[in-house]
């Protein structure tokens, strides 16, 4: 029956013994019970073991490749095998910033509200609601823009290490800090428009860029 898939065959015995465990504290195998067992254990996964982490990456890139059928198979086969929706709920949340970010600000709203939903609904009522937030992530424009800037930013912050802050955006809360220049010459945005030209980088990172094109000119959600 296991069409000589030695993992097949051992998955299915624990399923039959795990079944049995909760009916009886004799346990008995019998064909029918394995025959029962076969029909049921392919739902039946170690949620620490390798087919745990190859299927939340199946949700993950079905998601990225905004394949929304897909996403939702991925998403039904965690739940109906009994995963714990929150960490479904968490891994959007992550999956909202890391591959929609700023193309869908709102993509973080969704999810954190799935997982705020999940919270205090559980299951199997939020298994809707989990659908409700893979589809919309699955639709979403979707950029990584904001998860390579970061990395870009972290890489600098390991490579120059503990980089001065320049002394006219330091804060000045005594007179000696004051005198010793910091906060001089500091330009107020708002008495400028918000159009005023000054450097806030280190001088190692003076010009740095991490962004690509910002803002998106085709991005039609409102950044806030």
């Amino acid at each position: 029956m296991s069409n000589g898939d030695a993992r097949i065959a051992l998955n299915t015995l624990e399923y039959a013994v795990f079944t049995l465990k909760s009916k009886d504290k004799k346990i008995l195998i019998t064909l029918d019970v394995i025959k029962e067992a076969f029909q049921k254990s392919y739902l039946f996964y170690d949620k620490d073991g390798e087919e745990h982490y190859n299927i939340i990456s199946a949700l993950h890139k079905s998601l990225r490749g905004s394949d929304a059928d897909a996403a939702l198979y991925w998403l039904a086969r965690m739940l109906e095998a009994g995963e714990d929706p929150l960490y479904v709920a968490r891994r959007l949340v992550r999956f909202a910033s890391e591959d929609i970010g700023l193309a869908n600000s709102r993509a973080l709203e969704q999810a954190v509200a799935a997982y705020n939903a999940c919270h205090f609904i559980g299951l199997p009522e939020c298994n809707v609601i989990l659908a409700q937030a893979v589809v919309y992530m699955a639709k979403c424009k979707k950029s990584n823009e904001l998860y390579v800037a970061y990395g870009k930013a972290a890489n600098d912050v390991k490579q120059y290490g503990n980089l001065g802050v320049p002394l006219h955006i330091r804060n000045a809360p005594t007179k000696l800090m004051e005198n010793l220049g910091y906060g001089k010459d500091y330009k107020y945005s708002p008495d400028y428009d918000y159009q005023e030209k000054q450097d806030y980088f280190p001088p190692e990172l003076k010009g740095k860029k991490y962004f690509k094109n910002f803002p998106n000119k085709n991005n039609n959600d409102k950044i806030s």
